[in-house]
């Protein structure tokens, strides 16, 4: 017989022990891997909902300005809010509030029509305000 076919049990114990798990310093290893991961992630994407909501609210003023020049030219006047539009001169599909929540401000001066979000902050008339 060879030393090669004849193991002894401690030798066979041992090579088996380094394939049996992780230690806690490689578990924390990964952790601290995907934590870093995840963080960079968050930077980058934190900031672009941020100005897909205000390009998302600004398509939606558009529809809704859209609908107030068909409600004025049949009706001769100026809506008194959104809901006004919904049906006839507003699809359902369309969002009839912004992109946080709040309802459009609509304002019409001779043939100048402004629909208005409060924006991030929910008050008219802050610089954040979204036409």
């Amino acid at each position: 017989m060879t030393s090669r076919n004849v193991r002894s049990p401690i030798i066979r114990r041992r090579l088996r022990k380094g394939t049996e798990g992780m230690t806690l310093i490689e578990i924390m290893i990964v952790v601290v891997i995907m934590a870093l991961i995840a963080t960079a992630v968050g930077v980058a994407v934190i900031p672009r909902l941020e100005a897909a909501r205000i390009d998302s609210t600004r398509t939606d003023a558009q529809s809704i300005r859209s609908a107030v020049q068909m409600y004025k030219v049949e009706n001769h006047d100026c809506p008194s809010s959104v809901e006004d539009l919904a049906g006839d001169y507003l699809d359902s599909s369309r969002r009839m509030v912004d992109a946080w929540d709040n309802d459009f401000q609509i304002e019409c001066e001779g043939n100048d029509i402004f629909v208005v979000s409060a924006g991030p902050d929910g008050q008219f008339g802050t610089e954040d305000d979204v036409e």
